[in-house]
């Protein structure tokens, strides 16, 4: 089967429970109701399986990313590569886009891919112009 991204606005019990993988801190069943032109959530699919995921929010043409995460046993594999790259290009009218550096595991690692998708390290975060 083919990876694809998604822009997901109804969540599935096994949506819920995939971005429950993804995010075992938060509470994937509200998740849903945050959910509308400016706040939305992509995700990787492959196999009826999210893999990983990201929440965009939408300011006239600037977007942020946040809570990017692919799960781990999927890591090194091109997924995050493809989910943020689909998802700029689905929001082709965004012009820049900000993702805060926020402590995680692997903070080199994140900024190294991060800079690998063209985003540029700034105080706090990384951005994207077109």
């Amino acid at each position: 089967m083919k990876l694809t991204i998604l822009r997901l606005q109804r969540l599935t019990a096994q949506d819920c429970l995939d971005l429950s993988k993804i995010w075992p801190e938060s509470d994937a069943a509200t998740l849903e109701s945050t959910l509308d032109e400016h706040h939305r959530l992509y995700a990787a699919k492959f196999n009826d399986r999210l893999l990983a995921a990201v929440k965009v929010t939408l300011t006239g043409t600037q977007g942020e990313l946040t809570d990017f995460r692919v799960r781990e046993v999927t890591r090194r594999r091109g997924v995050g590569g493809y989910l943020l790259e689909e998802t700029l290009a689905q929001n082709a009218a965004i012009r820049q886009w900000w993702m805060a550096d926020v402590s995680g595991e692997d903070r080199e690692g994140l900024a190294a891919f991060m800079q690998k998708q063209g985003f540029t390290a700034q105080t706090g975060g990384w951005v994207y112009q077109r």
